[in-house]
Order: structure tokens, then sequence, then C-alpha cells
């Protein structure tokens, strides 16, 4: 038996401060740092929001599928070891489209590539699909911050 010879990829966790119920990210696919990443989030059906985003027509809230796409993209950024340890925040979000209902039980497949990356943060576009068919689009701005002392 061979060892495989593709780098293992690290684990949303490992890289993001966020952690559940608020880790929108299951698994990092795709990676270059700095530049572009693939992810996944499983969207089970057991998430908190789902009771009340609708009763009786459960709709994954728009937001959470835009702070989805940027937790992706920050892992991209923090993947650089430039920014090793930095904090990620949202800078900014521009020209988002929601074109598809996502509901419990799908898969939000997420890309980030980055036109732009400097010490300080990152901008990209960002788009989440299930199934091929696009849910959300969105430009999007990621601001790198020195870790807390």
């Amino acid at each position: 038996m061979t060892a495989s010879t593709e780098p293992q990829l690290p684990r949303p966790i490992d890289l993001l401060p966020h952690r559940p119920p608020f880790l929108l990210l299951d698994e990092i696919t795709e990676l270059e740092p700095g530049k572009r990443v693939c992810g996944r989030w499983h969207l089970r059906g057991d998430e908190y929001f789902w009771a009340g985003h609708f009763p009786g027509f459960p709709t994954l809230p728009g937001v959470l599928m835009v702070e989805s796409l940027a937790q992706v993209g920050a892992c991209a950024a923090l993947a650089d070891p430039a920014h090793e340890g930095k904090i990620p925040f949202f800078g900014g979000v521009d020209k988002v489209k929601f074109r598809r209902q996502v509901v419990p039980g799908e898969t939000l497949d997420l890309e980030v590539t980055f036109s732009r990356m400097s010490g300080r943060g990152a901008k990209g576009q960002g788009r989440a699909t299930v199934d091929g068919q696009l849910a959300c689009q969105a430009e999007l701005m990621v601001v790198l911050a020195p870790p807390p002392k």
C-alpha cells in the first residue's frame, strides 16, 4: 500500500476562529491559499434556524448563505502563511443575488476566488450552488485583523 501523494486539505475548524453553531462550513474541497477555495456545507435539517425560518416551509436564510461564502473565503486567506493567526472579519458585500431556495437535506457547494489579496484583507467573487444550480452570488471583502493580545 502506498501513501497518498496529494496534500491533506485542512478542516475549516482548523483555520477559522468560528465554532458551532456559527461554523457554517463542513469541509474544504479545493484550496489555493490566498487565491481560491471551494467547500461544502451539508444542511442536515437539524440546524437551529430551520424551526423559525419558516415553519412548515423551511428555507435557508440568505444572510447565512452569504456568511458561509465569507467563511470559506476566509479559509483561503488564512491558509496563506502570511496571514496565519489573523482574525477574519466581514469587510463588505456587494451585488448579492439570490437565485434559488435552499432547503434541509441539500448540500451547499461554495466557491470564492480572490481578485485582490493584501496583508490587510482580500476582495473576490463568491458563488453558492446546489446540484450545479446557482443559489447565491456576491462580491465579498474579508478584512484580516491581528490576533488579540
